[in-house]
């Protein structure tokens, strides 16, 4: 009785953290460019009462053994990297990726970032920037005489001058996608960094090598599917609560056995 209560409490805890992971998720159900997380759990270590395979006393072979678990733990959580929807802004800096691969942004160490959300924004010189001041990797300036700005399938920005009825090439964006997407670290303000579980990032062009293509106008919404998120909440809760009634019961075992002699 003392081992399921331990075993019990385990259970609690995990339940605790996946309604953590819950939480954050319908938190950022409006966040641009968001990827859900998911709890993954496994369960502990085993008490060998008896091996499986063992002989009894007529020399046959016991099929199978005796073994007590000892409850659950938290095995990972993972972000899933599904494509959002898309949500048309009309905005001529706002970014979409169809397909694979994230925008790369130029942090204030000079380490870079990747991203997902592409609500851009121009700075006093004109640079491309995150809505944190994050310039693009490679770096692209608008001309602040420009009066449209085309972000082309490919990446390539172009400006239209007064004056001009044709667009002028200003500068190029590129993509970058990882091995393991699900390695990279998570910084907050919708940005990822590199790790060694992510593997090595490789950029380039988009619509080439598997990266997929910008669309200008548009947002990725976040992938949090907010109906699914309630059914594992209510799930999740459920399975907090029958763990509490399986510590309340042992509890009541133990007290029983203490009232054997009164």
């Amino acid at each position: 009785m003392i081992r399921a209560l331990w075993t019990a409490g385990t259970g609690m805890n995990v339940q605790q953290v996946n309604l953590d992971v819950i939480s954050n998720n319908i938190a950022n159900v409006n966040t641009t460019g968001f990827k859900r997380s998911r709890a993954d759990f496994q369960d502990l270590m085993y008490q060998t009462l008896r091996l499986q395979g063992t002989k009894n006393e007529g020399g046959n072979q016991i099929p199978t053994g005796v073994q007590i678990g000892h409850g659950a733990m938290l095995a990972a959580v993972q972000k899933v990297f599904i494509q959002g929807d898309f949500q048309e802004t009309q905005n001529e800096l706002d970014l979409s990726i169809e397909g694979k691969g994230f925008l790369q942004v130029t942090m204030p160490d000079g380490t870079k970032a990747y991203t997902r959300a592409g609500t851009l924004k121009r700075d006093s010189d004109g640079k491309i920037v995150t809505s944190d001041g994050y310039p693009m990797e490679p770096a692209v300036t608008i001309p602040t005489t420009a009066l449209k700005v085309s972000i082309g399938h490919d990446g390539t920005v172009s400006v239209q001058n007064p004056g001009q009825s044709a667009l002028t090439q200003v500068g190029k964006m590129e993509l970058a996608s990882f091995p393991n997407p699900s390695g990279l670290k998570a910084i907050g303000k919708s940005l990822f960094q590199e790790t060694d579980a992510s593997g090595t990032p490789v950029s380039g062009k988009p619509g080439e090598n598997g990266l997929g293509t910008l669309l200008q106008g548009y947002l990725e919404a976040s992938n949090v599917n907010i109906m699914q998120e309630m059914i594992a909440l209510i799930i999740g809760q459920r399975a907090y609560e029958v763990n509490s009634k399986a510590i309340q019961a042992a509890d009541e075992m133990l007290q029983q056995a203490n009232n054997v002699r009164r």
